[in-house]
């Protein structure tokens, strides 16, 4: 399985968007297709109580009524084991930042800088609290090469660990943080293992990274990992999930065996994980013709509640209704 082929927009060769517009070369009937359906499903999206129910399309422009039928179809009624083992074959792409990124090497800078920003604020309100002394631990999911550890998170933390399956990558990881960080700020441990099998050490964790990988699993092992990471935090640890977003319901690439997922369709897979949103933000700076990237903030305690009062004045004036 290779987490690091889900780079940050790519939908097998076509480059899609949250407002359903396909940058050439496509083909036009896809393209017709997957427009189309979004029209005509909209009205039912927007009444559905359950997102798992919501319709889908894949990269060859087949309908699903719901995430049920398309996974029944990939991987079987109750998970067969031959049909999930081609689900998470492997692929091939170049072992660089440009490689992992799916040839949108140059959107790296904002990507960063715009989790830089959620990040600092994160470790602000949850771990830092003014204190300078922290051994801070992150850990590193579908790391591919080891960008975000080498462009953020040794930054910030004294240790990162790496996960990922893919040896090529890793090992250009190894070689890409070797002259990176120092003696305080460092690569720990390199773990060549499937998402869908790691098992994180026990409170190790102050931080757990998930960037463009969560997309190739499915959502049984997706709910898994995370009831195993939960017991890997610290107290007052958090994971971040930074995803691309389907606009309504969900998109499934069927060249690389990936699936992205529309804002509810993550939010009710949180819920099932047992996990508390903490924040969110969206991503900046992208190219428009690319899928809408979103941040997610997520605590295994429930985030306390903010109460606030309005003043009498306040209160009788014109509001927007939400």
């Amino acid at each position: 399985m290779t987490f690091s082929l889900y780079g940050p927009f790519v939908f097998g060769h076509l480059h899609c968007n949250l407002k359903n517009n396909i940058s050439p070369p496509v083909d036009d009937d896809v393209c017709f297709a997957l427009h189309r359906k979004y029209q005509l499903r909209r009205s039912v999206l927007a009444q559905s109580l359950d997102p798992m129910e919501v319709c889908g399309v894949d990269s060859e422009g087949k309908e699903f009524n719901s995430a049920q039928e398309m996974w029944r179809e990939e991987i079987g009624e109750e998970g067969d084991e031959t049909k999930k083992t081609q689900w998470y074959r492997d692929g091939g792409v170049e072992a660089s930042v440009d490689g992992v990124l799916g040839g949108y090497g140059h959107v790296n800078d904002a990507d960063i800088i715009g989790s830089e920003v959620f990040l600092k604020t994160l470790l602000q309100e949850r771990l830092v609290n003014g204190e300078t002394n922290q051994h801070l631990v992150a850990l590193d999911c579908g790391s591919g090469v080891g960008r975000i550890t080498k462009n953020l998170l040794i930054r910030y933390f004294n240790e990162v660990d790496l996960v990922e399956p893919v040896a090529q990558f890793l090992d250009a990881a190894r070689e890409n943080l070797a002259s990176t960080g120092s003696e305080t700020h460092k690569a720990a441990n390199f773990f060549c293992v499937p998402l869908q099998e790691f098992t994180p050490a026990d409170q190790r964790y102050d931080v757990i990274w998930v960037q463009w990988c969560i997309g190739h699993l499915t959502d049984d092992d997706f709910v898994s990992f995370f009831n195993r990471a939960k017991g890997c935090l610290k107290p007052g640890g958090f994971f971040v999930v930074k995803e691309n977003l389907a606009k309504q319901g969900f998109v499934l690439d069927k060249e690389d065996r990936s699936i992205t997922r529309s804002d509810p369709y993550f939010k009710q897979l949180f819920r099932r994980c047992g996990l508390h949103l903490y924040q969110t933000k969206d991503q900046k700076g992208l190219p428009k013709e690319l899928f809408a990237v979103k941040m997610y903030a997520l605590t295994v305690d429930t985030p306390p509640k903010v109460h606030r009062t309005r003043s009498k004045t306040s209160s009788n004036r014109p509001q927007i209704i939400k």
